[in-house]
């Protein structure tokens, strides 16, 4: 019998690419989303609005909680707190109270602080690894950092085993293409140096989400942060010498040759068994 899954935030991109790995792995999903899903879904799949969620989780046997406000702008900070926060821990207290005991939920790279921060705030150091303090000033980072504390919490009180996948900036390839594109004819090393120049395809951060609740249910690991970004930076130029450039201040802790990132991504490796398979660079 397959397996089933609760994808939260299922009507959203990252949402879509994850139900479609699911399906092509032979899971049934099931989707919820404060959006009503439209059109024909896969084999397997079955759409319910949020309300139903608790209800649909019965018989799971595991969560994947995508469902969220993707950053601080679109709403009012108090709305994107209390919405991503709140919903973080209903999913969870649910799938406790339901005896779920696998989850992967989406964080982000925001958790670290510096994206959103209203002045520049550049990392402590590199590359960055999930010990790397989080230094938020802005309530989407900072909801990130408190759904973790919250996946912590259940993960100690109930034996959950929750991997937080900090995922970077979630990106098909035609816009991975179009960044590239748009910094050749107007280079912006402050975005560049706030993100440490890193991205993730959307379909190697679908495939996290898969291989987290799938080794969890092989080898509970408790509660995990995981940084989920490209093994490469969306530049060509070599990413020590942007950083000497654009953030003086981040301490280089180990070399970083030619284009590799600037995130430390072994943990994602060893716990989960996963690495990315995809770059902007890939040839067709």
């Amino acid at each position: 019998m397959a397996e089933r899954v609760l994808v939260t935030g299922a009507s959203g991109k990252l949402g879509r690419q994850v139900v479609r790995e699911l399906v092509a792995h032979g899971y049934e999903v099931h989707m919820a989303d404060r959006a009503r899903a439209t059109g024909p879904h896969p084999e397997g799949v079955r759409a319910i609005e949020v309300g139903q969620v608790a209800g649909a989780m019965a018989g799971c046997d595991a969560v994947i909680h995508l469902g969220a406000i993707p950053n601080p702008y679109d709403h009012p900070d108090e709305v994107v707190f209390r919405n991503n926060t709140g919903a973080t821990f209903a999913v969870l207290q649910a799938a406790s109270l339901l005896g779920i005991r696998r989850a992967a939920i989406a964080s982000s790279g925001s958790a670290y602080g510096t994206p959103w921060s209203p002045r520049p705030l550049r990392f402590r150091y590199a590359p960055v690894d999930e010990a790397h303090p989080l230094m938020n000033h802005d309530a989407y980072g900072l909801s990130k950092e408190v759904d973790e504390r919250t996946a912590e919490m259940f993960c100690r009180r109930d034996g959950l085993s929750v991997a937080a996948l900090r995922f970077h900036w979630i990106a098909t390839r035609e816009e991975q293409l179009a960044r590239i594109r748009a910094q050749q004819e107007r280079p912006d090393h402050e975005d560049g140096a706030r993100n440490l120049w890193g991205y993730i395809d959307i379909r190697d951060a679908a495939r996290a989400c898969r291989l987290a609740i799938e080794t969890a249910r092989e080898r509970p690991f408790g509660f995990v942060p995981l940084n989920i970004v490209a093994a490469d930076t969306l530049s060509d130029e070599p990413t020590e010498a942007l950083i000497r450039a654009w953030s003086p201040e981040t301490e280089m802790r180990s070399p970083i040759p030619g284009t590799r990132g600037a995130y430390d991504i072994g943990a994602a490796k060893r716990i989960i068994g996963w690495e990315p398979h995809h770059s902007w660079r890939d040839v067709g």
